[in-house]
């Protein structure tokens, strides 16, 4: 499908639900193509917070530091 920049800014709502039913729409100035919409890359990666990250914590991670000791029960 190719709209001009005009009703692409018109109609920007139903172009993007087109996009996201999978087709592409490309955008003309006049007779130049300038620019396209297609649908972005689904990302199916989900980031760990930290389960990722290399490493592991020690025994000791939980000890309290001996510059806090008067401020531990």
């Amino acid at each position: 499908m190719e709209v001009t920049v005009q009703e692409a800014k018109t109609h920007l709502s139903r172009l993007l639900r087109k996009v996201e039913a999978g087709e592409t729409v490309v955008i003309r100035r006049g007779r130049t193509r300038v620019a396209v919409l297609s649908p972005a890359p689904m990302t199916t990666k989900q980031r760990k917070i930290w389960g990722d990250l290399p490493g592991e914590l020690t025994p000791m991670f939980d000890e309290p530091l001996d510059d806090l000791a008067p401020y531990t029960p």
